[in-house]
This record gives structure tokens, C-alpha cells and sequence, in this order.
């Protein structure tokens, strides 16, 4: 069965800038499917209100066009 999972890209600033909702069978999968996000910069890993985990990226972040 398939959990609900939600990957922010977070900002310099902290503020979250964009995010994605997937799903995953657990959280390694999660955080494994989120690492795609963090070549932009850093990414929270949540699933409800449960906080998985931070996947940092690389800096400076890849400008994405």
C-alpha cells in the first residue's frame, strides 16, 4: 500500500518554493524518489505532518530553465 508524500524545494531564505505530491510504498522510497528534486536546491520530505527528512542539494543550486 502506497503512502502520501509531499517534496518542497526550499528556498535560501527557508521558504519553501515549490513542492511535489507523490506517492511511495515507504519512506526510503520516498526520500529515494525526492533526491531527483534536490539538484535545485534543498528538499523536505514529508508525509502528513511527519517530517522525513532534509535531502540537501548542491550549492549554488542549478539554475533550472
Amino acid at each position: 500500500m502506497s503512502e502520501q508524500y509531499r517534496a518542497y524545494l526550499v528556498g535560501e531564505d527557508g521558504v519553501f518554493r515549490a513542492a511535489e505530491a507523490f506517492e511511495a510504498p515507504g519512506d526510503s522510497s520516498a526520500l529515494a524518489f525526492a533526491r531527483r528534486f534536490a539538484r535545485r536546491g534543498d528538499v523536505e520530505v514529508w508525509q502528513l505532518g511527519r517530517k522525513i527528512g532534509v535531502l540537501r542539494g548542491p550549492w549554488p543550486p542549478e539554475v533550472m530553465n
